[in-house]
């Protein structure tokens, strides 16, 4: 019964995505009938120029919030808990987390309207584009991150750290000697975490973009509004394997270790 179940539960996960990849290769535009194998989609992707200019756009906006969130995120999790109690602590905290638990719609309303009125007072940004997103997506990716870095922090052991102080080491050099090299791991972490959510983002990104700066899933929920084109799943199909491959690559390095 424990297999069947879990048989259930894998073939429901996996399945519909299964089925995407077959239906990447099939010769007939209607995605719902098999009429052949054929590459043809793939090849008409590559000379798609808004589907490759918007996975440009998400890949540079993804890379840029995510190292922004990861460095904000650090910064917070080390004055939370390194700094012990300080005035603006619980706000500090609960401004943090907030993200965490707000609906995307509210996030992406709130700093539509942050970034209108900062246009009309100091003309800064202008309009809305890549900036704005980045700006939006650093901002909840920051919350994900601090969780991330917090929680490797509280185990971090701080007699290293004690220990370099009083050998003469610069509170400077003992932070990027000791505790930056003990925060790799969760700093990786918070930051592939960062990136995949921005890289997913459609609510936020739909209320802070401008023209000509759509990412690449405003784009696919666009086309996919008007009926689920072959293109969109040779897209998916790549996507796919490009994570398949990363993941794979991942645990073969974790396992020769």
């Amino acid at each position: 019964m424990l297999r069947a179940i879990t048989l259930l539960g894998f073939a429901f996960l996996y399945a519909p995505i299964l089925s995407l990849v077959i239906y990447s290769f099939n010769e007939s535009r209607l995605v719902t009938v098999w009429s052949g194998f054929s590459t043809r989609w793939y090849a008409e992707l590559l000379q798609d120029d808004q589907i490759l200019g918007a996975a440009w756009i998400s890949i540079k906006v993804a890379t840029l919030s995510a190292t922004l969130a990861t460095v904000l995120g650090t910064l917070a999790a080390l004055a939370l808990i390194r700094h012990g109690r300080f005035r603006g602590r619980p706000a500090l905290g609960g401004l943090v987390t907030a993200p965490l638990v707000m609906p995307e719609v509210i996030i992406g309303l709130s700093l539509l309207l942050l970034f209108v009125a900062m246009d009309n007072l100091i003309g800064w940004p202008a309009g809305r584009g890549v900036l704005t997103i980045v700006i939006a997506h650093a901002t909840f990716g920051t919350a994900f991150a601090t969780v991330v870095v917090q929680a490797r922090m509280v185990s971090l052991d701080r007699a290293l750290e004690d220990a370099a102080q009083d050998l003469g080491a610069h509170p400077l050099r003992v932070f990027f000697d000791i505790t930056l090299p003990g925060l790799a791991p969760a700093l990786i972490s918070a930051w592939l975490l960062a990136f995949t959510l921005s890289l997913d983002d459609v609510v936020i990104a739909s209320f802070v973009a401008g023209p000509g700066a759509s990412t690449l899933p405003m784009v696919i929920f666009s086309k996919v509004r008007l009926g689920v084109s072959p293109e969109v799943n040779a897209l998916a199909t790549l996507m796919i394997a490009t994570v398949s491959i990363l993941v794979l690559a991942a645990s073969f390095r974790s396992w020769r270790r």
